[in-house]
């Protein structure tokens, strides 16, 4: 098969693109900086998908499938939906799960989403992340074609991503190996999630390509094990005094407001880290076949030892340790963050009130 995979660099399409490729798979794959294949059934192409002429380019070719990792606002995925859709067979979509409302029972696929029932007006003026998907896949059902599938994961994990809650390990995991505290709200850690090995959602994925029972249909790929935040946090603990000999410093919360107005993350928390997210698979389970995918509390303690072994983060965002250290009372040394555009953004952050960094990002978004 003739495959493109778009932005498929990321935790999940550098396994998906490893699955593919040992599957003997033609495989092409986008990238905004340089890489080489060391398959010769798999070939890097550098340029940005977001752009309209690199990806008319691209297209100008036919594939069987199409799996579009990359991550539009609504009005982008419209100018471009019959583009991607007309130049091959299938095309998946990569949406999440993050697109359902809250659930007393384990989540299907045709459970209820947010933007079908939230009556939260200033949310549903917003494109946020979960609105934005969900739009996105209202566009794909009004387009008149049946060849799209829809992929909703839910939170995944590897040895390379490690979430607690709403921070990724680049913030949470950054400030317990530099002894620094993380503020983390009793909201989020009575709730229930689902955590799933990123592996196993690449071979999720790689199962529904050429998939006819997938075709005009979506599905969560996800475990039906259910673990509690703070569950996941005790396991972090653990192996953290394991590895390293030291404590995870954390302070628990009662009110998650300070939090995600300093954070800047108050949708993604409210309306999903603070729901319980449990998930019904059998959909994709009678679509694929069988799955055996990892129970959590294993492949957590996995990833997190072999991370722990060779620690290697991104770029830290100079704007999240910002905000956690105004709410800890801590600092983090400027020598911490390249460049100078990074140093300032800690200092306005860390140092000025959030009404007026509120007003600053508004100012500098309009520009």
């Amino acid at each position: 098969m003739k495959i493109l995979v778009l932005g498929g660099t990321g935790a999940m399409g550098v396994d998906l693109v490893k699955i593919l490729g040992e599957r003997g798979e033609n495989v092409t794959v986008t990238s905004r900086s340089e890489r080489k294949s060391e398959c010769n059934n798999i070939q890097y192409v550098r340029g940005d998908a977001h752009d309209r002429t690199f990806m008319q380019s691209l297209l100008c070719e036919k594939y069987d499938a199409i799996v579009d990792f990359m991550l539009y606002n609504t009005d982008e995925f419209k100018a471009r939906r019959d583009l991607l859709l007309g130049a091959t067979k299938q095309y998946l979509f990569l949406s999440s799960s993050r697109v359902y409302a809250n659930s007393k029972t384990p989540i299907t696929e045709d459970s209820p989403r947010l933007l079908d029932v939230t009556t939260d007006a200033e949310y549903l003026k917003t494109d946020q992340y979960a609105l934005a998907k969900a739009r996105q896949e209202n566009l794909l059902r009004e387009s008149g074609k049946t060849n799209w599938t829809i992929i909703r994961p839910y939170i995944t994990y590897s040895n390379r991503r490690l979430q607690l809650g709403v921070y990724e390990k680049e913030l949470w995991l950054y400030r317990a190996l530099h002894d620094k505290t993380i503020v983390f709200p009793k909201a989020i850690a009575e709730k229930y999630t689902t955590m799933t090995l990123g592996k196993d959602v690449a071979w999720g994925i790689s199962s529904l390509i050429g998939n006819e029972n997938a075709m005009g249909q979506a599905f969560h790929i996800t475990t039906d094990e259910a673990i509690k935040w703070d569950d996941v946090l005790t396991l972090y603990k653990r192996v953290f005094r394991d590895v390293t000999g030291k404590e995870i410093k954390v302070r628990y919360a009662d009110d998650p407001k300070p939090i995600y107005e300093a954070m800047g993350n108050k949708y993604h928390m409210i309306y999903d880290r603070m729901f319980d997210r449990r998930f019904d698979n059998s959909k994709f389970l009678q679509a694929a076949g069988e799955c055996n995918f990892e129970p959590p509390e294993i492949g957590l303690e996995r990833c997190f030892r072999e991370f722990l072994e060779t620690p290697v983060f991104r770029v830290t965002d100079s704007s999240q340790s910002a905000a956690m250290d105004k709410l800890t009372g801590e600092m983090t040394k400027l020598s911490e963050f390249s460049g100078t555009k990074q140093k300032c953004k800690y200092l306005i952050m860390r140092y000025l009130p959030n009404h007026i960094v509120n007003y600053i990002k508004l100012i500098l978004k309009k520009k």
